[in-house]
């Protein structure tokens, strides 16, 4: 189940899959939505006990630092939380944007698709 932690709806869905926690990120993400996706993603982490998080960004058509900082500020408080995070579905034109903005997005691997990336946190866990 999708239950923010404020009590109002996300509007963005993180949904479980096992242990593993899948954000399909459409669209912007304004700042607002950013701040509420990190605290779900922090409180299911904690509670669910989940290990890996799948941040799909198939979706998203144009990266800026904003959402740049938002992804590793997720990855980096997953890791403190002791769950990995695998960013999925990165477009080539949201690499090359990330490589000009000179964006390393410490802490986070990446995977061609969501299944990859699925199977990425499977290897590290085994």
């Amino acid at each position: 189940m999708n239950q923010p932690v404020s009590g109002q709806p996300s509007q963005v869905p993180v949904l479980a899959l096992g242990d593993v926690l899948l954000v399909s990120l459409q669209g912007e993400l304004h700042d607002g939505m950013a701040e509420q996706l990190q605290q779900d993603i922090t409180h299911r982490i904690s509670t669910d006990r989940m290990t890996g998080v799948v941040i799909d960004i198939s979706g998203v058509d144009m990266v800026d630092s904003f959402l740049g900082r938002v992804l590793a500020e997720i990855a980096s408080t997953a890791g403190l939380l002791a769950a990995r995070t695998v960013l999925a579905g990165m477009r080539p034109a949201v690499a090359i944007t990330l490589v000009e903005l000179g964006l390393t997005l410490p802490g986070l691997v990446t995977a061609l698709d969501v299944d990859r990336a699925m199977e990425l946190l499977n290897q590290r866990g085994s």
